[in-house]
């Protein structure tokens, strides 16, 4: 596989150091990012991490038979954006589902996946974010055998209109009420984070101040208090959610 690295995350005591599945493609938008929470327990499933940073000339696949499953995580900029890797990588979202490989977008890869089915990404009208653990409720469609979560971590600026060919898994009342969509049988997008670890909230909150201060976003002290209630539930839920879309 091309430019195969990890990220500096110790995986969780369930299988490790054995990779006995075809390995997750997990593409990442800084040189910095790691894949958190979603890195560690794939390795700890088994799953070696085939990480991609397309922005920095990492090529993809033209098709995911030698994986998986594909992850899109988020970053600073927009599924609007012209830049030829937007395009490439939202693009390339069409493979997965071509191919009916499990597939999860995570805030801006939720967004190009919204985008590539036609749906807009849109800023709030009134300059509103959401940032910190907000809450989100469940639709009727949500599989109720793997509950969500009352409150997951979010740090964006952007929303999404739901796909016509999409079915909502879960809403807010907030600025951005599309929480959680399914495209087909294996293709999620998720508006929030679960990769979020304590180390990241520290890292995002303490290099970020004035994003801090919008409308719709918690300070510091309050989201690293949030992430050591909250967290451990929303990690519950990604266990059943993760084994169910990868099998």
């Amino acid at each position: 596989m091309d430019d195969m690295r990890h990220a500096p995350e110790p995986p969780l005591a369930r299988h490790v150091g054995v990779k006995t599945k075809l390995p997750v493609i997990l593409v990442l938008h800084q040189q910095q990012s790691v894949p958190g929470y979603v890195g560690k327990w794939l390795e700890a499933e088994g799953y070696g991490l085939d990480i991609r940073r397309p922005r920095f000339g990492d090529p993809l696949p033209t098709t995911l038979a030698l994986h998986s499953g594909a992850v899109i995580f988020g970053g600073p900029m927009s599924a609007n954006d012209s830049e030829d890797y937007m395009r490439l990588e939202t693009d390339w979202i069409g493979v997965a589902l071509k191919e009916q490989k499990p597939y999860l977008g995570l805030c801006l890869g939720a967004q190009m996946l919204a985008r590539l089915l036609g749906a807009k990404v849109y800023f709030d009208p009134e300059a509103r974010v959401e940032i910190g653990y907000h809450r989100i409720r469940p639709t009727p469609a949500a599989n109720p055998a793997i509950p969500l979560p009352s409150r997951v971590y979010q740090w964006h600026k952007e929303g999404f209109e739901l796909p016509a060919s999409a079915t909502l898994l879960a809403r807010s009342e907030g600025a951005f009420p599309n929480q959680a969509f399914q495209v087909g049988p294996k293709a999620v997008g998720l508006q929030f984070h679960p990769e979020i670890t304590h180390g990241m909230v520290d890292g995002w909150t303490g290099r970020n101040p004035d994003k801090l201060t919008q409308v719709g976003a918690h300070d510091r002290a309050r989201q690293l208090d949030d992430h050591a209630t909250h967290s451990p539930h929303v990690q519950q839920w990604f266990d059943g959610f993760m084994r169910n879309l990868l099998t």
